[in-house]
This record gives C-alpha cells, sequence and structure tokens, in this order.
C-alpha cells in the first residue's frame, strides 16, 4: 500500500488516473487540484466516497499549500498531471500556461526534493515523481516515423514549450538533485469526462445538437489516438515499475486524420442517436481556416513500454470512440452543467 500525491487529479487524464488507483489498487490518493475551468470535482465523484482518497483544492504553484501537502500526506509517489493543456487556449493567452506548466512545476519539484531529501533511507528507496508530458513537445512528424524517446524535444505552440520546459526541469532535478524522476509523454487522449472543448467531445455534442462540425483546414492533421482509461493503467505501471531518469512513450497505435476522427462520430451518432430533424450528421461538417502553426502528425513508438513493463493498449480505436459517444450520450448532466457555464461551444486559439 502506498501513498500517491496526484495533481491535477480533477481533471481529464488525471481524474482518469486516480478512478483507476482508487478502483484497481489498494493505494491512498490525494489529489491536489485549483479546479480551474477543466478541473470538475464531478469527475471524481465515482471514487469521492471512498475512505482512501483525499482531496486538497490548491494552486501547485503556492509554496506554502504545495508544503503542507507533502508535509501532511507524505507521499510515497508524486504522479504530476497538473497543467494549462488546449493548444487553442495557449494562443490565446499564454501567460498561464507558462505561470503553471513551468513556475508550477519548479515549486512542486522544490516542495518534492525538500520532502524526499527529509526522508529515511527506506522511504527513499521507495520515493517516486511521476512528470506526465505529451507528444506535442516533439514538434511534428512528417508523413513516415514514430515519436521515440530518443526524438529531439522541438515544441510549436505555447502550450508545448511550456511543457517542454516542465520536462526538462524534471529531468534536471534528477540528475542535479537526485530527485527519483521517470517521465512519460502521451498521444492524444479521449474517453469519457473529456472537457467539451476538445476535439471529440466536442463533435459529439455538436452533433447531437445539430449544430456545425468545424474541421480546421483540411481535416488531414493527423494524430495517434489512446483511450484514456489505457493511458491511466500506463501511467500507474510507470510510477511505480519505471527504471529512474527514463522515459517512457504511451500511444495508442490508432493513427486517424482529424476529418476521419469526425466522420467515425458521426456515423456512430447517427446509429446511436439517430434525429430525423437533423438528418445525417456528416452534412454538419464544415472546414474552417487553420489553427496557427497547426502540427501537421504526432504518432508514437509504444515499444519500450511494451517491452519492459509489459502494457499494451486495451481499446482499438473503434472499441474505444463507441464507448465514448455512448459514454456523453448517457452522462448528460455531467456535460450539460459544463455547456451552461464556462464553455459553449465557442471556436477559441483563432490566431
Amino acid at each position: 500500500m502506498k501513498r500517491y500525491l496526484v495533481t491535477g487529479g480533477a481533471g481529464f487524464i488525471g481524474s482518469a488516473v486516480v478512478r483507476h488507483l482508487i478502483r484497481q489498487t489498494p493505494h491512498h490518493v490525494l489529489v491536489v487540484d485549483k479546479l480551474t475551468y477543466a478541473g470538475n470535482r464531478d469527475n471524481l465523484a465515482p471514487v469521492s466516497n471512498d475512505p482512501r482518497f483525499a482531496f486538497l483544492q490548491a494552486d501547485i504553484g503556492d509554496a506554502v499549500a504545495m508544503r503542507r501537502a507533502f508535509t501532511e500526506f507524505a507521499p510515497d509517489i508524486v504522479m504530476h498531471l497538473a497543467a494549462e493543456s488546449h493548444v487553442d487556449r495557449s494562443i490565446d493567452g499564454p501567460a498561464a500556461f507558462i505561470e503553471t506548466n513551468i513556475v508550477g512545476s519548479f515549486v512542486l519539484l522544490q516542495e518534492a526534493l525538500r520532502h524526499y531529501r527529509s526522508l529515511p533511507p527506506d522511504e527513499q528507496a521507495c520515493f517516486r515523481f511521476h512528470q506526465i508530458s505529451t507528444d506535442e513537445v516533439f514538434g511534428s512528424l512528417g508523413a513516415d516515423g514514430l515519436f521515440t524517446e530518443s526524438s529531439p524535444y522541438q515544441p510549436n505552440s505555447p502550450y508545448s514549450a511550456s511543457k517542454a520546459a516542465s520536462d526538462h526541469l524534471a529531468r534536471a532535478w534528477h540528475h542535479t538533485y537526485g530527485l527519483p524522476v521517470v517521465l512519460s509523454n502521451c498521444s492524444n487522449n479521449y474517453g469519457p469526462y473529456h472537457f467539451p472543448e476538445k476535439l471529440i467531445p466536442l463533435m459529439i455534442l455538436n452533433a447531437l445538437e445539430g449544430k456545425k462540425l468545424p474541421v480546421y483546414g483540411s481535416g488531414a492533421n493527423v494524430r495517434d489516438w489512446l483511450h484514456v482509461e489505457d493511458h491511466a493503467r500506463a501511467l500507474a505501471l510507470i510510477a511505480e515499475k519505471g527504471r529512474l531518469g527514463e522515459s517512457y512513450n504511451v500511444g495508442g497505435g490508432a493513427e486517424r486524420s482529424n476529418l476521419e476522427v469526425v466522420e467515425a462520430i458521426c456515423a456512430l451518432m447517427d446509429e446511436l442517436a439517430p434525429d430525423a430533424g437533423i438528418g445525417r450528421r456528416a452534412g454538419l461538417i464544415e472546414f474552417v481556416a487553420d489553427r496557427p502553426g497547426h502540427d501537421q502528425r504526432y504518432a508514437i513508438d509504444a515499444t519500450k513500454i511494451a517491452r519492459e513493463l509489459g502494457w499494451r493498449p486495451q481499446e482499438s480505436f473503434e472499441s474505444g470512440l463507441r464507448k465514448t459517444v455512448a459514454w456523453y450520450l448517457e452522462n448528460r448532466d455531467w456535460w450539460s452543467r459544463i455547456r451552461s457555464g464556462v464553455y459553449r461551444g465557442e471556436r477559441l486559439g483563432a490566431g
């Protein structure tokens, strides 16, 4: 039994990690989340009554609050997911990304190091800091090739640049100060509880409501799609069993162009939620001006995590997308509260 401190644990990926840890392991979990627009306590409702779950609303950039969290909870493992995470929002307002993803990560690393140095040797041997990042730090691929753990960092958006900086800080704290760090970079996630500004949930909800389905450029940009629950399993493995100082790429092996993704959603919506008044959802697709600096293709080589830790995705893109569409159709209460408030489906990041 271990004690996990999960930053950003009320967000999309973080809450999937927390649900996995509480449901599938004996571990205790403290979620630290600032509860900005994308942090949602509803994401944690399925496990919030478990006695092994605790929640602290705090900013990772608040050194006093972080010191208190480390002192009172005494984590064995830190899983750092707290981040501003949407490329379009980083184009509109990069300052928040610098503050949270870079300065906040620095504060968290400093407090983790102070805590680690205070531990007796046997507890130091168990301590881990897991830096969780994105494949977007590697930049854009051409038509061929895959990102590996040795791919050079070439971030192209304010978001990816801020995450790259956070990764570099974590690696430096390992090599310079001896903090036991392990890193991971993932491909695009999708699944339940995904904030509806992102491509897949936005297309599902717009299609349900008969609204236009905006596709950037020609829709030819390619992403490797990873179901969030597969990712949560991978992260738990990396946090506990990954080799210190190493990084692990996590991908779904499911490359699709944005247009292919939207067309697949349209077909599923026509099947699972037919609406004679709307007609075939593919007729709602509308090509719009591309995002500034839009990376052409991301794709992950996940050989290392399969070889060393035995992880492979359990969901294909088809099975995962069907489950995702069904979840949004069955959980209107969750997303309708968001649609009525902080995000109503408007375009962000037009440049």
